[in-house]
């Protein structure tokens, strides 16, 4: 009896992940995360990977967290090979929640550097997550071939990614301040700006970057 009452809620709440109704794949992705079951990780990555609603992608991505990583990060370690941005961008976020450093290996300088901004966010975050001890100054580096790239919010997400690294970031945006590029420059600026000074804002950071960048210099103090 208990066997068949467990069969028919795991398809409820397979049916459930594929609702039309949001509101009821967010319930079933939460009911499948209070009572983790192996039976479902193929379907909550399967359903990661096509989900439109954001709220109800957090959800699968919790209900991802609370199964054994063991299970888990493999498969999410093939979804980040996706050709789909979305499957791509939603493993490497939740393989930053899961926080599990066997997955670094596959935190690749062509994710960081996708051509999908959602993707290359997703990366940058997971990135500094699972990078090793040590590893970090190289990992700056390469994070420093994006500065410059996308609109504010693309680039807000580098910076948060850059200055979670800490000090190691300095000489990186160093040289970055001197590229011939003005928008690498101003960002490296904004960026080392908020390393200093982290309640300074990012509008606040980046806007002062500009108006040192128009003056022809790469720092505050110039």
């Amino acid at each position: 009896m208990t066997m068949q009452k467990l069969d028919t809620d795991t398809i409820r709440a397979l049916q459930g992940l594929e609702d039309s109704r949001s509101s009821v794949r967010l319930r079933a992705a939460m009911a499948v995360g209070t009572t983790p079951d192996p039976r479902f990780i193929d379907k909550l990555i399967e359903r990661c990977a096509i989900e439109p609603e954001f709220h109800v992608r957090e959800m699968l991505t919790w209900a991802l967290t609370r199964h054994s990583a063991s299970m888990t990060v493999p498969e999410l370690l093939v979804e980040v090979r996706s050709e789909r941005a979305q499957a791509r961008s939603q493993a490497l976020h939740t393989l930053s929640k899961i926080g599990d450093r066997r997955a670094w290996p596959a935190i690749t300088r062509e994710l960081l550097s996708d051509a999908d901004d959602e993707v290359a966010r997703s990366a940058w975050r997971a990135a500094v997550v699972l990078v090793p001890e040590g590893e970090e100054p190289e990992l700056a580096a390469v994070l420093s071939t994006q500065l410059g790239r996308g609109e504010r919010e693309t680039q807000l997400s580098l910076s948060r990614a850059l200055v979670a690294l800490g000090e190691v970031i300095v000489p990186t945006l160093s040289v970055a301040m001197t590229d011939l590029d003005p928008r690498v420059r101003a960002h490296a600026i904004a960026t080392e700006r908020l390393l200093r000074d982290p309640d300074a804002g990012f509008e606040f950071a980046i806007e002062e970057a500009k108006r040192v960048v128009a003056l022809g210099g790469t720092s505050k103090e110039e």
